[in-house]
C-alpha cells in the first residue's frame, strides 16, 4: 500500500515543521497570517503581502448575522446546544457560488482572460473586454461585480489602495477595474464587491483560483465562531422561528 504524500507538515517526537519551518520558530517570529500564506504558497509573505492578506481576512470575517453562512450557523446553534462544531460546520456548508464562493470563480475568469492576453499580446483592459463579450454572449452572470446591499463596497477601494501602496497591484487589479468599467457602459453599473477585490489581489500575489474560496472560509470561520458564541450566550434554545405559508394541496383525511 502506497503511503500518503504531503509537502505541508511533518513532525517527530520533539518537533513540528510546516513547509520545513519549525513551528516553535514560527510561533515566536511570525503571525497567523504569515502561516496561512506559508501553508498555501510554501513561502513566507513579504511585509506588504502580509498586510494585504490580513486586510482581506478582516474584510471577509463577518457581514452581519443575516448573511447565509452566519444565519445558518445561528439556526443550527439554536436547535443544537450541545455541538459547537456542528453549528460552525453548518455555516461553512452554506458557502457556495452565490455566497463566499464567487472569489474563486472570479479568479478563474481573471486567470483565463490574462492567459489569453499574454498569448496574444493584449493589455489587461483588452482581455477584460474580450471576457465581457464572452460572458454576455453566454448570458452568464459576471462574478465579482454587483452587491445586494452596497452601492459601493467600502472594502474595495481600501484594498486596492493598499495593494498599490505596497507594490502588489498587478494585472489582476487592472483586469477587474476594466471589467467593472466596461460592464457599467454595456450592461449597467455593477460595483465591484469583496469577491472581485479578493480575486484580483490574490491573483496578483500568486494564489491559484481555488484560494478565493479557501480564504473566504478561513476568514468567515472567525465570524461564525463569534455568531455561534453569541447565540449560545444571549438566546434561548429553539428561539429562531419564522412564519411559513403552506401553499400545497389542501389537507385531506385520505
Amino acid at each position: 500500500m502506497e503511503p500518503w504524500r504531503t509537502a505541508i507538515a511533518t513532525s517527530d517526537a520533539t518537533n513540528i515543521w510546516i513547509r520545513g519551518r519549525s513551528v516553535t520558530s514560527l510561533m515566536q517570529n511570525a503571525t497567523f497570517t504569515d502561516t496561512i500564506f506559508l501553508l498555501h504558497l510554501g513561502r513566507m509573505p513579504t511585509p506588504g503581502e502580509r498586510r494585504l492578506l490580513d486586510a482581506l481576512l478582516i474584510g471577509m470575517a463577518d457581514h452581519g448575522a443575516g448573511a447565509p453562512s452566519c444565519a445558518t450557523a445561528r439556526l443550527a446553534a439554536s436547535g443544537n446546544r450541545s455541538s459547537i462544531s456542528s453549528a460552525v460546520a453548518a455555516g461553512i456548508l452554506a458557502i457556495g457560488d452565490d455566497h463566499g464562493g464567487a472569489g474563486s470563480n472570479t479568479m478563474a475568469l481573471i486567470a483565463e482572460g490574462l492567459a489569453q492576453a499574454k498569448a496574444e499580446g493584449l493589455t489587461p483592459a483588452a482581455a477584460a473586454m474580450r471576457t465581457l463579450d464572452a460572458e454576455m454572449a453566454a448570458r452568464r452572470r459576471l462574478p465579482g461585480l454587483g452587491h445586494r446591499v452596497h452601492t459601493t463596497d467600502p472594502r474595495v477601494k481600501v484594498l486596492f489602495d493598499m495593494a498599490r501602496a505596497e507594490g502588489i497591484a498587478g494585472d489582476g487589479i487592472l483586469f477587474m477595474e476594466a471589467l467593472e468599467a466596461q460592464a457599467a457602459k454595456r450592461i449597467k453599473v455593477l460595483p465591484m464587491n469583496i469577491d472581485g477585490a479578493l480575486a484580483a489581489i490574490l491573483h496578483d500575489m500568486g494564489f491559484p483560483p481555488p484560494a478565493g474560496r479557501f480564504m473566504f472560509i478561513v476568514a468567515r470561520v472567525a465570524g461564525l465562531t463569534a455568531e455561534v458564541a453569541e447565540e449560545y450566550a444571549r438566546e434561548k434554545p429553539m428561539r429562531i422561528k419564522f412564519k411559513v405559508d403552506y401553499d400545497g394541496p389542501p389537507p385531506t383525511d385520505e
